[in-house]
């Protein structure tokens, strides 16, 4: 974990819900010293008082007044950006890295809002809660080399991490891995349902539709081949699961083109909530 930050140079987290709670425990569980971190919460749960308590890092319920964050990161709600720029700008200078993980929010906003060129958006997902989420992200041009190792090193505390060139990719990226968890939970249910139909007790198929993507998931993390591989490892010619695969894999009415249009819907709402 790379450890710049200080009292008088703070890291500063402004939100502190599921995402930036995440963030945070994943900061601290790898060293990241806590007196050199600024939490700003104005509604903070009995739980992260607690946490505050214990691990000795500042919760606010405002903004301090007294430093320049060497990182500000904001994880608020997207409704509430708008009221929060006005208060943090004090916390920035020219050398302070914004790093932004509002939905829909562009680095255009913040340049505007408090008026800063270094400048880093982010989309993570929703398995960043138990450190195997997935977050790209796109930097303004003034963001600079070491800049983006620092950032890379603050977003590897939730998961994996990656790096797109242009700022408009990020609408896609919220239509694939961003909202994709919740396509995976609607195909558990789906496969739940499907085995319902065909005659399991309801809650038997629920398990193991569960447990399936759940081990699928995991073998597909541990194991170095493509999911086209292991797909192709675990289905026999004129098999079940071939039988299966003929109508997931219809060109017309399989999953391709299901996920297709649903990724294109997803990215063009991600545009108009962008603006």
């Amino acid at each position: 974990m790379i450890d710049t930050f200080s009292a008088t140079s703070p890291l500063v987290l402004v939100g502190c819900g599921k995402m930036g709670g995440a963030m945070l425990t994943g900061w601290l569980d790898r060293g990241l010293s806590p007196g050199g971190v600024i939490v700003v919460e104005k509604m903070p749960s009995d739980a992260l008082r607690a946490l505050a308590a214990e691990r000795g890092f500042v919760l606010r319920p405002t903004p301090p007044d007294d430093v320049v964050a060497r990182v500000l990161l904001v994880a608020v709600k997207p409704q509430g950006l708008d009221a929060t720029l006005p208060t943090v700008k004090p916390l920035v200078d020219a050398g302070t890295v914004v790093v932004s993980v509002v939905a829909g929010k562009t680095i255009a906003t913040y340049h505007d809002g408090l008026s800063i060129d270094r400048i880093v958006r982010t989309i993570p997902n929703t398995p960043a809660q138990v450190g195997r989420g997935i977050t790209a992200a796109a930097a303004a041009p003034a963001v600079t080399a070491a800049d983006r190792a620092l950032v890379a090193a603050l977003l590897a505390a939730i998961g994996k991490v990656e790096w797109v060139e242009a700022e408009d990719q990020i609408d896609l990226v919220t239509a694939v891995s961003g909202s994709g968890p919740a396509y995976v939970f609607q195909m558990v249910e789906a496969l739940a349902a499907a085995g319902a139909a065909a005659g399991l007790p309801a809650e038997l198929s629920a398990r193991l539709a569960r447990a399936t993507v759940e081990g699928a998931g995991e073998l597909l993390f541990q194991s170095e081949k493509s999911a086209e591989q292991l797909r192709i490892d675990v289905t026999s010619p004129a098999g079940t699961t071939a039988a299966a695969l003929a109508v997931l894999m219809d060109p017309a009415r399989g999953l391709t083109p299901i996920l297709t249009e649903a990724v294109a819907a997803a990215a063009k709402r991600s545009r108009e909530l962008a603006g």
